[in-house]
């Protein structure tokens, strides 16, 4: 059974990436400080707990357990927490993939699936967005993984890596099997705080701006399955098995969807209204993000299978509900 090391496999992400791995041979091993991560959501493979940056730590855990690739999910990911401290996105985010990429080197492993986003592309016009489209992020979100991904092409060309960015659009739902799901605190996104509004958790949901160039003026996100990215990420690395070449992939559905329609679905599929409260636009905020996903319906075979929008509200109902033990 081939290992792989996941970076930031108890977070949100990369734990469904970490079941995925499990349910299609490989053996998950989980590389995680656990500052915004948890031991509870390592349940496919060994954790080991250990900080990006420690190149100490990083050498033993290859040195340990001999991973064939790296699928690295290690990073902050709150666009306005990287608006107001840019220097902390820089320096885990971009500093902290540095010393992972120097010891896969070290360890002699080649091949790595890095977790991108939609964010390096910043604000757009276009209304659907190919990977051909030009970089230019809005926040320090979105550069720190610009960084990476420019930081891998140099390492492609001087080394001989072998790697592929996943960019992913706006990820959201849970496990299927309840076996997983998003774990914030503070909890910063969208369907989860909807969820929090819709039960009393919080007493309203801030809707930032209703102004926008968008059909109903709140911003419009393409909304794809934790589940449907997990599977990505798999295919991403058979792909990479293969000797396919390196470069980013867009994941996501092809439609938007706006912050009210999200309103909406949360209210239909919870049977709860959803209080609101309209503020000024969020710094770093682009109006809209919709996924071109082509070429990884092409090359990775990427067909998703759970991101219809009551899909995604019912599977993170249902792990909201498990959790705080709501009726």
């Amino acid at each position: 059974m081939a290992t792989i090391l996941v970076t930031g496999g108890a977070g949100y992400v990369g734990s469904h990436a970490c079941k995925a791995l499990a349910a299609a041979g490989y053996r998950p091993v989980v590389y995680d400080n656990l500052s915004r991560g948890f031991a509870e959501l390592v349940k496919w493979g060994p954790l080991v707990q250990g900080d990006l940056g420690d190149r100490v730590a990083l050498d033993a855990a290859f040195g340990a357990h001999k991973p064939i690739a790296v699928m690295h999910f290690a990073a902050f990911a709150f666009v306005p927490e990287s608006v107001a401290d840019p220097y902390l996105y820089y320096r885990n985010n971009m500093a902290g993939t540095l010393t992972l990429l120097e010891a896969m080197r070290g360890a002699g492993v080649d091949r790595l699936v890095f977790s991108s986003t939609c964010a390096v592309y910043g604000s757009v016009t276009k209304t659907s967005i190919p990977e051909t489209t030009p970089t230019a992020p809005v926040n320090a979100y979105g550069e720190s993984k610009l960084m990476v991904e420019r930081m891998l092409a140099d390492a492609a060309r001087a080394y001989g890596l072998r790697w592929t960015a996943l960019r992913y659009f706006n990820a959201c739902g849970a496990d299927p099997d309840g076996e997983t799901g998003e774990l914030h605190d503070p909890e910063p996104h969208l369907i989860p705080r909807a969820l929090m509004a819709a039960t009393g958790e919080i007493p309203l949901l801030d809707v930032f701006g209703e102004d926008w160039p968008t059909p109903d003026g709140t911003c419009v996100r393409d909304y794809i399955h934790v589940a449907d990215l997990a599977a990505a990420h798999v295919a991403a690395l058979r792909r990479l098995e293969k000797g396919g070449e390196p470069g980013p992939f867009n994941l996501g559905t092809g439609s938007g969807l706006s912050v009210r329609e999200i309103v909406d679905a949360v209210a239909r599929v919870t049977a709860r209204k959803v209080p609101t409260r309209v503020g000024p636009r969020r710094p770093g905020d682009p109006p809209a993000l919709v996924a071109d996903a082509a070429r990884a319906r092409a090359e990775l075979g990427f067909a998703p299978k759970f991101s219809d929008i009551d899909t995604i509200v019912s599977t993170a109902w249902r792990w909201y509900r498990a959790r705080r033990n709501v009726g």
